[in-house]
């Protein structure tokens, strides 16, 4: 069985990629839970962030919007003060703001499923991938994303990591070819 070379010979890697990576999410907390991570990944590796992410998912609540949405110096302290995520002011009090501009989103789009994927037409968009070397680091989509997310409050939503959001829930399909998640994907 062949598949894309990026999760290199890391279990966790691999466990990511065949039953994550790339497959279309529409659940909101999900969603949400992918941008505070990517967020938390600008400047490292996506191997760190998910050795960690049981770490953020009991830091952070679940990744629960509305209480996240609530915290206060307090909680950025005792965030702070935890080894088991990435201990980064501005990443955390970044969450913060992107949760209160998430529930916004929610409450005027009905969901932020509906606003997220109106920046690929509602549908994956099936790239035909056959290396790494061609694999973008972000797009026309992934430019309007940013640029949208920045003007409703969003930080640490640069275009880069909009694609790789995009990537990630499987509104961009960028399984190589050769992989068998390509098809699995393009078929959702």
């Amino acid at each position: 069985m062949e598949r894309c070379d990026w999760p290199s010979n890391n279990v966790l890697m691999i466990q990511y990629h065949d039953d994550e990576w790339g497959t279309p999410l529409h659940d909101d907390a999900k969603l949400f839970e992918y941008l505070v991570l990517d967020a938390f990944q600008a400047g490292l590796s996506w191997q760190t962030i998910l050795n960690k992410r049981e770490n953020f998912r009991q830091a952070f609540d679940g990744f629960d919007a509305q209480k996240i949405a609530r915290y206060d110096d307090d909680k950025i302290e005792e965030l702070m003060n935890d080894a088991g995520i990435i201990r980064n002011r501005l990443k955390i009090k970044a969450t913060i703001g992107n949760a209160i501009a998430f529930i916004r989103i929610q409450k005027e789009f009905g969901s932020f499923d509906k606003f997220i994927w109106q920046f690929t037409d509602y549908q994956t968009i099936d790239n035909t991938l056959s290396s790494l070397k061609a694999m973008p680091v972000k797009s026309d989509e992934s430019d309007a994303m940013s640029k949208a997310l920045i003007a409703r409050g969003f930080k640490f939503v640069g275009s880069t990591i909009c694609y790789a959001f995009m990537q990630a829930t499987g509104m961009m399909n960028d399984h190589l070819i050769k992989c068998f998640r390509h098809k699995e994907v393009s078929k959702k």
